[in-house]
């Protein structure tokens, strides 16, 4: 497992609310430095410290991890549980590499 990897990934909607598991630390970091400037805020800026922290090695992975789940939820980002099950059935469906 690569260091950055999260134990368990964050399901969030993106675009259209289409669901999206964010698996470490770097997808995290990219999802945040892609979030519209005009709807930053303290969350964001908290979230996005972390995950740059994470990446240097200065905080773990999972610390980071807790800190963007926050900035989702403030968000209204987390994926509701049965459509994060659909949309990874679809994707292995798809996909045939092992998860």
């Amino acid at each position: 497992m690569k260091p950055d990897m999260f134990r368990q990934p964050v399901s969030v909607l993106v675009g259209l609310g289409f669901p999206v598991e964010v698996r470490s630390v770097m997808d995290a970091y990219r999802h945040l430095t892609e979030w519209p400037a005009s709807l930053r805020d303290s969350a964001h800026s908290i979230a996005l410290k972390a995950c740059g922290a994470a990446l240097r090695g200065e905080i773990e992975p999972e610390t980071a991890r807790g800190l963007y789940v926050a900035f989702a939820e403030k968000h209204d980002l987390l994926a509701p549980e049965d459509q994060v099950i659909a949309v990874s059935q679809m994707s292995r469906d798809r996909d045939p590499r092992p998860y």
